[in-house]
């Protein structure tokens, strides 16, 4: 597996993480997908850091409430709602998940794809920060997120993810085709894929 191994951060606020293990090559898009306005829809996912001009200003202490209480901080960002999220070029993986051992169809954008709409350069060594509902932060490195052909599932088996359940959107990748983790006991497998993913920071 190409890069240093990756490092996972955990931040708890006021709800303590469900189980221990985060219950538990894409080029930039030149498309208009990375500049349009954010869309009329509720927001989903907001790519923040180091990336291009971004479609939204700072962090609003009034309005990003679960941010703030997350420490999250940006001066910029690039927010995306469902129906830009379903614009990006969509994979599908299949892998065994812990929950009940058994095989299940998710797809969704790379999260590469993602990062290069939202400007991210992806030529460059980048520290990734997953972040989910519940604050639980995984943070590989762009080389991981790369090698692991990670995705933003936003369905399984055909089916959006609910919030409340995996969803919104859920980092993870084919677990049972990764040398990394293949030979890992499933439970031990997704503690880089954060469900109920919500905001990605993108740091040099």
């Amino acid at each position: 597996m190409p890069g240093k191994p990756f490092t996972l951060e955990i931040t708890m606020h006021k709800r303590q993480f469900l189980t221990a293990a985060a219950v538990a090559g894409a080029l930039p898009l030149s498309s208009n997908a990375a500049t349009k306005a954010p869309g009329a829809g509720p927001v989903l996912l907001t790519v923040g850091g180091e990336i291009g001009k971004g479609n939204r200003g700072p962090l609003d202490k009034v309005v990003d409430q679960m941010m703030g209480k997350h420490g999250v901080q940006f001066s910029r960002a690039h927010s995306f709602d469902a129906a830009a999220l379903q614009r990006l070029p969509a994979v599908s993986i299949r892998t065994t998940l812990e929950y009940d051992n058994q095989l299940h169809q998710l797809s969704g954008p790379l999260v590469a794809t993602v990062l290069g709409a939202a400007g991210a350069n992806l030529k460059a060594p980048l520290r990734i920060g997953l972040r989910a509902v519940d604050g639980y932060n995984a943070t590989p490195s762009l080389v991981d997120i790369l090698g692991w052909k990670m995705i933003i599932a936003t369905h399984m088996d055909g089916k959006p993810l609910a919030l409340g359940g995996l969803g919104p959107q859920w980092a993870v990748y084919e677990a049972d085709s990764i040398a990394a983790f293949k030979s890992k006991p499933v439970n031990e497998r997704f503690a880089a894929c954060p469900w109920g993913l919500y905001y990605i920071d993108v740091a040099i």
